[in-house]
Formats: structure tokens, sequence, C-alpha cells
């Protein structure tokens, strides 16, 4: 068997997220999936790196599947991207060893978010940014930040169901630019549990616009209690920019 690894990008907007749902379901794994056994003629099964959430985006998602097939992954590159719709891409392909595994072997992820913070919403982001009306202050988001970087159990930041499941993560940074109209926000960690990354997003949000301090994050996250952490920012403005292996 081959190990085939590759890396994609994909507008979410009208996806329901990575992670195939049913036979027939609108998700970025079944694309794929259904094409590459199209292609090759086997039950392929793809393992992704990230399951991102409905309409989050990803500049560059590693996934990988395991094939019979004989075929060269230039022409398994080209007949893959001429039949996938235009808002999904693969980037790059190559045989991997036979111990890869996208996510088990994953050392740390990095995502942003983008915040349209202008007189008004931009049409031309407005599938990639959210938009959020008002002053926010920078540097009371960044202190607040600060409380969250580190390894923490994160229960308060998820929606995660099963409490089966350990809620500690490690993020190793959170840095957070301006550029013109437009808020960056950047999250690098070894992993980030369901539904995360955008609630500690509408919690920095909620400092920015004065209702809460940056001492009542820190609160937040040693309560464990989902309640008192922000709401979920929209998923429109994430984005997967890379998955670290080294």
């Amino acid at each position: 068997m081959r190990n085939i690894k590759m890396s994609l990008q994909f507008e979410g907007t009208r996806y329901s997220g990575w992670q195939r749902l049913s036979e027939n379901d609108n998700t970025i794994q079944g694309k794929l999936e259904d094409l590459l056994s199209r292609m090759t003629e086997e039950d392929i099964n793809v393992i992704g790196c990230s399951r991102t959430d409905k309409g989050v985006h990803a500049k560059s998602l590693m996934c990988n599947f395991f094939t019979k097939s004989k075929m060269k992954t230039p022409e398994m590159l080209s007949y893959i991207n001429y039949y996938l719709p235009e808002d999904i891409r693969v980037t790059y392909m190559a045989e991997a060893g036979s111990k890869f595994h996208a996510r088990h072997n994953a050392k740390s992820k990095t995502y942003k978010y983008t915040i349209d913070n202008g007189e008004y919403c931009d049409v031309f982001t407005r599938r990639f940014a959210s938009y959020v009306k008002g002053d926010l202050d920078i540097k009371l988001m960044e202190k607040a930040a600060d409380y969250i970087i580190g390894t923490h159990d994160f229960d308060a930041f998820t929606t995660m169901k099963s409490k089966k499941k350990s809620c500690v993560r490690t993020i190793n940074s959170i840095s957070i630019a301006k550029k013109d109209s437009y808020i960056y926000i950047t999250y690098d960690g070894d992993g980030f549990l369901h539904n995360m990354i955008r609630i500690i997003t509408g919690t920095l949000l909620r400092v920015g616009k004065g209702e809460l301090v940056p001492e009542d994050v820190a609160k937040i996250l040693q309560s464990k209690d989902r309640s008192l952490a922000g709401p979920m920012a929209e998923s429109k403005g994430l984005c997967l920019i890379q998955v670290n292996y080294n």
C-alpha cells in the first residue's frame, strides 16, 4: 500500500466542515473521498490533520490516504484538481512513509481569525472576515490573550460534549495585529478543541469592547465554565494557515 500525503486549500463557505457525516453529505472529506475512490476504483479513506467546522477555511490543510493505485502523483494531482469544485484545490502531493499520519504526527497548528472593523462591511471580504463595528482596544485584547497562552484546561472555551476527553491543550502564541480596518488574531498551538478558537476570539472581542477586563479571562479559564466565556465568533473569519510537523 502506498501512503500519499497532500496539502489542500479551500473556501469553507458552502461546506459543512471537514468531517464526513454521511454517504452523500457536503463536506470537504466527503468530496475528496468520493473523487479519490472513483479515481483509484478503491474505497478510499482520507485522514485529515484537523476537523474544521462548517464555514471555516483552510490555506494549507494536510491529509493522507492509502492506495494500491500505480498512478504517479503528478497524474493524481492533475486528475483531482480537474474534477474538484473550484473552491477546493490540492496544492501539493507526494509519497509519504508508511507511518505518516496527518493528524497524529502534527506538532502544532496555526490559525488566523480575521475581523473587519471598518465603518461598513467590505463586500469583497465578507466571506472571509467577521464584521465587528465599533472601536476595539487592541492593547487590552493582547493583555487578555496573555492569560490564555500556555498549557491549560480549556473546558470553558469549548462546546465539546464528551467529558471523557481531556480539555488540556497548549497554546504557544497569540498575536494580534491591525492593518487598515482589519484585525488579525493568529493562534498557534498543539491542538484545539471543538469551537475553541471561535470562543476565545468571542471572549477577546468582549474585552476589546470594554465588556470584560483582561483579568476576567483568567477567571473564566480557571472556572472551566463555558457560560462565563464570550459568544462564539463567526466561523467565516477563521482559517487554518499551516500545520507543522517538525
